[in-house]
This record gives structure tokens, C-alpha cells and sequence, in this order.
């Protein structure tokens, strides 16, 4: 197994825009992804195991087991609204190889469903502390960029990791357009105050109507899933090793 693709439903949707939501710096895509599938009653409709994601298996209390998991999601508009395909998962691919055919698979699914704008969120490392979080972005191309612009973001200079990159990068393939939007962050804990501005952005653009008091409760259950890793926060172990972090943007 490479990439394994099980698809429950197969959902009509007209011009959908795909967000992604995987693991990464400060979570804050994972929190993204938790909150809009909370908020807008998003449905599953496909999921994606593969043999690059960790080689290891989640208890629960009652002694089953879950494993690491790419799943999608998708919301049909409401007034003023987009349709939506939600990217959410408990892991990234652990290798380069592994990446791109992650990525291959997340854009065939959302090709065959007609979309054509690809939206990538997350957080971008700051080592000082940060009171009002200021949002990057780079894009497939310069028209997209000026979508990103128009939210308050400045261009973002450097390399983006992960598939928050590589989804921007291979969309343009695909003739589809994409742009990136990170939020700064320290990155150590699941960061609801970044996660915010992402959410402000992605509100004004797609005309959401989601609460945001409930981007608390989208960051403890991004925690939880941490702890079901074996991952904990700083403040009460110092130190992790490196290799923990792997799956991260």
C-alpha cells in the first residue's frame, strides 16, 4: 500500500474551494479544519490511509484502536457561502515520496469534483512572543496572490514545507489556482490566537458565518489528539526529539 483512497460519497458540488488542515506548525490548520467541520456540520465523504503516514496505532479507552488518517470533508453552500471540500487529518507523510503522492491523491478527489481553487493554511515560526499575529501568504500566481493581499496578508519570503507547499505548487499542473495563508506563531502548543486570524481571512473571502468563541474548543481537541501521539506540551517536557515532529509543515 501506497496511498489507499476510500471514498464513502460521492457529493455534487458546484465550484468548490478546498482548505487544507493537516498537522503543522502551531496547528493551526488542524484547528482550522476542526472548526469549520464543527461549526458548518461538514460530512465525510473520503479517506486516505497510507504507508508513508507513522507506523503506529492510537488506543482508546475501551481498548480499540484508530490509526493516522487523511480524511475529507465537504459543506454545501448557504447563502452568500462557497461549496467546500475540508482537508482534515491526524498526520502528514513522513517522507518526500510520500508527500507528493498524499498530495497527488488530495488533488485527483478534488479535480473529479470540480475544483478549481485550492486554499492551504498554518503557521509561521516566531521565536518572540506574539500579541497580535501578523498573516503571510504566497500563491500559485499573481492574481491569486492579489485574493491573498486583499485579506491583510503580506508576501511571504522563504520556503513553506509540507503539503501547505506542495498543494500550492502542484495545483498550478492541474491549471487550478491556490494561495497559502500562515499566521506567525511560536508553533509549540496548538495556537487558537493565530488560528483566529487565519479565520478572519477565510470569513471575509468565503462569507462564513462560523463563531469564533469556538476556536478554543477546536484548539483542546487538536490537543487531545496530541497526547494520543504521545506528544506533549513544553511546559511540561522541555525537550522533544526531533524525529517527533516529523509530520510537521
Amino acid at each position: 500500500m501506497v496511498c489507499r483512497v476510500q471514498v464513502y460519497e460521492k457529493p455534487v458540488l458546484n465550484d468548490p474551494v478546498l482548505i487544507e488542515g493537516l498537522p503543522g506548525i502551531g496547528f493551526v490548520a488542524n484547528i482550522t479544519a476542526i472548526h469549520l467541520i464543527q461549526e458548518l456540520k461538514a460530512k465525510l465523504f473520503a479517506e486516505i490511509h497510507s504507508s508513508f503516514f507513522q507506523d503506529l496505532a492510537m488506543t482508546t479507552d475501551n481498548g480499540g484502536t484508530y490509526f493516522p488518517v487523511n480524511q475529507l470533508y465537504y459543506h454545501k453552500a448557504r447563502e452568500g457561502e462557497r461549496d467546500l471540500i475540508i482537508v482534515y487529518g491526524n498526520t502528514q507523510a513522513l517522507t518526500t515520496v510520500g508527500q507528493y503522492e498524499l498530495c497527488g491523491k488530495i488533488l485527483d478527489l478534488a479535480e473529479e469534483l470540480g475544483c478549481k481553487y485550492i486554499l492551504t493554511v498554518g503557521g509561521l515560526k516566531k521565536d518572540e512572543k506574539v500579541e497580535k499575529p501578523k498573516l503571510y501568504c504566497a500563491a500559485s500566481d499573481r492574481e491569486t496572490l492579489q485574493d491573498a493581499l486583499n485579506l491583510g496578508a503580506k508576501v511571504m519570503k522563504g520556503h513553506i514545507f509540507g503539503v501547505a507547499g506542495l498543494l500550492v505548487g502542484l495545483c498550478k499542473l492541474r491549471d487550478m489556482r491556490g494561495f497559502c495563508l500562515l499566521a506567525e506563531t511560536p508553533g509549540l502548543y496548538p495556537d487558537a490566537l493565530a488560528t483566529r486570524e487565519v479565520m478572519k481571512a477565510l470569513r471575509k473571502m468565503l462569507n462564513l458565518k462560523t463563531n469564533l468563541k469556538s476556536l478554543k474548543g477546536a484548539a483542546e481537541a487538536t490537543n487531545d489528539i496530541l497526547k494520543s501521539f504521545g506528544i506533549v506540551s513544553p511546559s511540561t517536557e522541555k525537550k522533544k526529539r526531533e524525529s517527533d515532529f516529523l509530520w510537521f509543515i
